[in-house]
């Protein structure tokens, strides 16, 4: 029988070319605007990592003294270095690590290469494991390297070719800010959107170069970027140890709901502890974060990229409206063959059914035409400024859902013409013929 009703709705096509190429052009200018905006919205709220994204956890305290404190309000978004490094060393997770951005100089050792800064990240030998991070060569820092404040370092792919030629490097040493360090570990492509890891920092932006331990990045005072809050005076260091400031990122791995109730408290013991000994002012405000809880506090989607999706499906419902009065006048022109297969023993249930075939079927072919559209705007949106435009590319999964979509939309817009249509009562038909 669908064979028939396809057969029927091509018969219908030829018959109405002009009626039928409007309706397929309404259907694929609503799925090129919604796929674009939709595809854009998916590519930047994905999980990151989602092999581990529930078992990763970003920890939040609440040093500040009671100067502004409102009750209810959400802890700091960053830790202090005290409280870091006594988290770090007390090893109550799975893993554990702290980190913050830096830049720092690269003065190469090769001739015809002139000094150049790049973005480095100082952080604990947790980090890459924790991470799940892929390495060509070598393999990162130990703990014990991190308790020595060893001079060693982590490069990417990208660096070690521009400064080693993509050769294996680990072993070399690299200067950096007038001191030398040794290479022990080459990172292959590793490239989380957004960078979870650190929301202070352009999250769908390139990544740092070189990473190194935390200990040896403050034993040099190596220069540092991003955010910091600082609620008291911090005698001119607010790096210092002691410091009243909050400006490292702490995370910690925890595979298990009951250590991840255990952990949560742990910090909140901590805190207690510290408020005790005069350090934490305010009442006790811990949070465990994993990666997507996080990604969704921090608002990673920017507010113009949600503004445009619904923007996207407001004009596919405008298309769908313009479909359905364009079906409702080609189906009712139908009256008279309506009313002939309703007296052949045609049943209002196969009438409806014929007219919903015919409607996906404009869908579908709205679907091909959307997608050339989606894709064309989807290359338009790769042409802006913005730092996450170059990742607006359509996958499998986002073509499936356009024709998904595109099909969808059509029987929605179909469904009260087809009514309508059902309604076509023969006798007076046949009469009017």
């Amino acid at each position: 029988m669908l064979g028939y009703y396809l057969n029927l709705a091509l018969r219908s096509f030829k018959r109405n070319k002009a009626l039928t190429a409007l309706m397929v052009l309404a259907i694929a200018l609503g799925i090129g605007a919604c796929m674009t905006t939709l595809t854009v919205f998916h590519v930047l709220s994905g999980d990151p990592i989602p092999q581990k994204s529930s078992q990763l956890f970003y920890v939040q305290m609440d040093p500040e003294s009671k100067l502004g404190y409102r009750p209810g309000g959400d802890p700091q978004d960053q830790m202090t270095r005290f409280d870091s490094e006594t988290l770090l060393k007390e090893k109550r997770a799975d893993r554990q690590a702290m980190m913050t951005g830096g830049n720092v100089a690269v003065i190469p050792g090769q001739s015809g290469l002139i000094p150049f800064r790049s973005d480095a990240r100082y952080t604990s030998a947790d980090f890459f494991p924790m991470f799940d991070v892929p390495f060509l060569h070598g393999n990162g820092w130990a703990a014990k390297d991190d308790a020595a404040h060893a001079r060693v370092a982590v490069i990417t792919r990208s660096l070690n070719q521009r400064l080693f030629a993509g050769g294996n490097s680990v072993g070399k040493t690299l200067r950096l800010d007038q001191s030398d360090f040794t290479i022990v570990g080459v990172m292959a492509e590793w490239k989380p959107t957004p960078a979870f890891y650190d929301m202070n920092r352009d999250t769908y932006g390139g990544n740092e170069d070189i990473f190194l331990p935390f200990s040896t990045s403050r034993d040099l005072q190596m220069g540092r970027n991003g955010s910091m809050n600082c609620w008291a005076d911090s005698r001119g260091d607010n790096t210092a140890e002691n410091a009243p400031c909050a400006w490292i990122q702490y995370w910690v791995e925890l595979d298990s709901a009951d250590k991840v109730s255990a952990y949560r408290n742990y910090l909140s013991n901590y805190s207690d502890l510290q408020r005790k000994a005069g350090r934490f002012e305010r009442p006790t405000n811990v949070r465990l974060s994993n990666v997507m809880q996080w990604l969704t506090y921090n608002k990673v989607v920017p507010s113009d990229v949600v503004l445009q999706l619904w923007l996207g499906f407001g004009f596919l419902l405008v298309c769908m409206v313009n479909t359905v009065g364009l079906l409702l006048a080609k189906f009712l022109r139908r009256s008279g063959e309506i009313g002939v297969r309703r007296a052949l023993g045609a049943s209002r249930r196969e009438i409806f059914k014929q007219c919903l075939v015919e409607a996906g079927m404009i869908g579908l072919a709205g679907g091909v035409v959307g997608l050339g559209l989606s894709l064309l705007g989807l290359w338009a949106v790769r042409m802006q400024p913005a730092s996450y435009a170059k990742l607006a590319h359509l996958d499998l999964g986002m073509l499936l859902v356009t024709f998904v979509l595109a099909i969808v939309a059509s029987l929605l817009a179909g469904l009260l013409p087809a009514w309508r249509a059902m309604q076509v009562t023969p006798a007076i038909q046949l009469k009017s013929q």
